[in-house]
């Protein structure tokens, strides 16, 4: 019998396993020779069960879950054994691996944006899959696509049938993903990441959808995911992986109340805790902003005649002093973002803007120059928002060419500096961002935006794509920031245990409107809008179950 990294026994799949995997071992051929990937997995699904593999970026979930029907490309080397339903995966002919890929094993992938066509419509997509599976065309072909897209809680789906992916929210988009997943009727969901891009309260439709699919279909499923809430909420059994390997797997309960391995409980352990420090009572205000507005123009016409407006941000007020930290929560399309983009003036909008006291909202170019480098911002995805041509020192040190460097100092020394303090190593400064992991990359990110002392920084998202480990070490790490420079952060997110350790003051947004506005534990402890209260109840459900 098979054992884990730490030599515990593995149980023996049954004769009603799915999926059967046994000693596993996935390496990549590069420059000559292979690096591995994977090394001697096992694991089983039983019918109807939901087995999560969890684990950091880089842990070999993925790699192993795409090597069930040999997707990982000419560069990939297999061995050991996967069997679907008792046949054999690896080796097994082209022509069998089609017949099972989107027919018998579907995939749902994190972000239903890359996976889904931009060209194509709702309707042509789905079709393709029934047509190449079911030979269904034409008016059967449509019907099944109403009931499937009906099933997965899309609303009035034959009004949808001509809608482009662009057109379709994130919560939409991966219900879409899902409905084509079922489309041929499969008998193992591969769910990779599902709704790691998704808000809190979509989130916990996904998973509600997902549980109710599962049961009504009896289907299985293998979700991949580095959030443990997710996983205790909708497993049955969990493998933790490390490193490539299966260190520990068991029952969910178990893995949860009595994990048996330092890297298991240090996962568990992942969890932003404490809150920020008071704000000195003397603090000035550095951001304020009353009755702020940003309407988009709907045009119709020939003439383009303004028969209406996208009401994006209706009347926020808010000040934000030194030293404070003010979270924006709310989901997408909330207004969160084109909030922070009309006070860092990049977009227009109405109604005042002040920074250490002036009104800004008027302000030409040259002025504002200025304030470029007083306020700065870091985005949620480190690799998108960092060049692939330059050197992190480049990257880093791109503002100071701007802004000029401090009269005396090298730039040089600057960057070196700013990388030692977020935690890098400056002698990594001439490497590019794919050389780093995505905490790393939204390390230089941070650096960037500190190397110029700005006041003020909007935080957009910065840690919603990163594992939770590292997502404590970013928090840890802009607590002490700001601690250090008297920083005034606008903090957006939709994480809400992030939220809650990094903020003094809360302002919870709904389709442009500030619902809700508070100290921090009076939002969470004692929320007064309805829609506040969803908010925490998706977030915090099952939690600690």
């Amino acid at each position: 019998m098979p054992g884990d990294a730490q030599g515990h026994a593995i149980p023996s799949p049954g004769s009603d396993a799915v999926l059967a995997v046994r000693d596993l071992r996935i390496g990549f051929r590069q420059e000559g020779r292979i690096v591995p990937a994977v090394t001697g997995v096992s694991f089983h699904i039983g019918k109807g069960e939901t087995v999560a593999l969890v684990g950091e970026s880089g842990s070999g979930k993925s790699v192993t879950a795409l090597s069930t029907v040999r997707l990982l490309g000419d560069s990939a080397v297999v061995e050991g054994s996967v069997k679907y339903a008792g046949r054999e995966m690896v080796g097994a002919p082209d022509r069998v691996l089609r017949d099972i890929r989107g027919n018998d094993i579907s995939f749902i992938f994190q972000e239903p944006m890359t996976s889904l066509n931009p060209l194509h419509t709702l309707e042509k997509q789905l079709g393709e899959s029934l047509a190449l599976h079911q030979g269904l065309t034409g008016a059967k072909a449509r019907a099944r696509i109403v009931d499937l897209l009906t099933r997965v809680g899309i609303r009035d789906p034959e009004t949808r049938l001509a809608d482009y992916p662009h057109q379709l929210s994130g919560g939409q988009r991966q219900r879409v993903m899902i409905a084509m997943a079922l489309a041929n009727g499969p008998e193992l969901l591969i769910a990779d990441e599902p709704t790691t891009a998704l808000d809190v309260t979509i989130q916990a439709q996904i998973l509600d959808l997902l549980a109710e699919l599962k049961a009504d279909e009896g289907l299985s499923m293998l979700f991949i995911s580095h959030d443990l809430g997710i996983v205790r909420r909708i497993a049955d059994r969990v493998c933790v992986m490390k490193d490539g390997e299966i260190v520990e797997q068991g029952p969910v309960e178990r893995i949860f109340v009595n994990p048996q391995h330092d890297y298991t409980r240090k996962l568990l352990a992942a969890e932003p805790t404490g809150g920020a420090d008071p704000v000195p009572g003397d603090a000035p205000v550095m951001v304020e902003t009353r009755d702020l507005k940003v309407w988009f123009p709907i045009q119709r016409g020939l003439l383009r005649k303004t028969v209406g407006h996208v009401k994006a941000v209706n009347g926020a007020t808010l000040t934000v002093r030194a030293g404070e930290t003010l979270g924006v929560v709310g989901e997408s399309g909330s207004g969160k973002t084109t909030l922070a983009l009309a006070i860092m003036r990049l977009i227009d909008s109405d109604g005042p803007i002040l920074f250490m006291g002036q009104d800004m909202s008027r302000w030409q170019s040259r002025q504002l120059r200025r304030l470029r480098r007083d306020m700065q911002i870091v985005f949620q995805d480190p690799f998108g928002s960092l060049s692939p041509r330059m050197t992190v020192e480049q990257i880093i040190a791109e503002g100071l060419g701007v802004h000029g460097v401090e009269k005396g100092r090298d730039r040089r020394v600057m960057v070196a500096d700013i990388m030692a303090e977020v935690g890098l190593n400056p002698q990594m400064m001439h490497r590019y961002p794919h050389e780093f992991s995505g905490g790393q990359r939204q390390r230089i990110a941070i650096a960037r935006a500190m190397i110029l002392r700005p006041k003020v920084v909007v935080l957009d998202e910065p840690t919603s794509a990163l594992d939770m480990t590292v997502q404590v070490q970013i928090v840890q790490l802009l607590r002490g920031l700001q601690r250090k420079y008297g920083l005034a952060f606008l903090f957006i997110s939709h994480d809400l245990r992030v939220v809650r350790a990094m903020s003094h003051t809360i302002m919870v947004m709904r389709a442009g409107e500030v619902v809700e506005q508070g100290g921090t534990a009076q939002i969470f402890d004692d929320p007064r809008h309805e829609y506040t209260r969803a908010l925490l109840a998706a977030a915090f459900r099952d939690h600690h179950r």
